[in-house]
């Protein structure tokens, strides 16, 4: 029998996808969460064979529960379910060793089916987000301007950046404007959108 842990924010998804599940005789859903850290969470409380998140998701995406997951619960296999097909979601995805990624457009069948190759240790991955990766060019940004854009994504400020990084507050303000110019944004909120989207950060 394949455990499985549902995440989805959307109830009616969720519903619907732990009643499809469930119909299945070698599938028994033992949690479902509308929020990432409750995921989390009742991931650690059941031991699931098969996690399945939704990327967006209240207070932790799916990305960051899986991150956290392959350090404390290293068995759980991951499959990120996406409603939006962005080639750097499928990236992040890989540098967290996600074994599933797929739109959520896809057929309930291959769904099902998905969650079997997962569980007996495969990998499956949506052509469509497979493809579209790999027209994506490689990172503009330097490791210390990547480095800086992804904290000040995080929520922190300049000034906490610098302390936390050694480095002078002069110098965080040039690696972000420098980051803001290679990505042509037009000011840090959308050179984070823009890195995020791509997977640079």
């Amino acid at each position: 029998m394949i455990r499985v842990l549902v995440a989805e924010d959307q109830r009616i998804l969720r519903e619907a996808l732990v009643g499809l599940l469930d119909l299945q005789d070698d599938i028994e859903v033992v949690a479902a969460s509308a929020t990432g850290t409750a995921a989390e969470a009742a991931a650690l409380e059941h031991r699931p064979d098969v996690a399945i998140l939704d990327i967006e998701m209240p207070e932790m995406s799916g990305l960051e529960v899986a991150d956290r997951l392959q350090a404390s619960l290293p068995d759980c296999r991951i499959l990120v379910l996406t409603g939006v097909g962005r080639p750097g979601h499928l990236r992040r995805a890989g540098a967290a060793r996600v074994a599933g990624f797929m739109l959520k457009d896809t057929p309930l069948r291959q769904l099902i089916d998905a969650v079997r190759i997962v569980a007996a240790g495969g990998r499956v991955i949506d052509p469509q987000l497979a493809y579209a990766a790999l027209d994506i060019p490689g990172s503009p940004l330097g490791e210390r301007e990547a480095e800086v854009l992804r904290l000040i994504a995080d929520g922190h400020e300049p000034r906490d950046v610098a302390e936390k990084l050694h480095l002078s507050y002069g110098t965080v303000r040039n690696y972000l404007a420098s980051a803001i110019t290679k990505l042509s944004a037009r000011n840090r909120v959308d050179a984070i959108r823009l890195a995020r989207e791509a997977g640079w950060i």
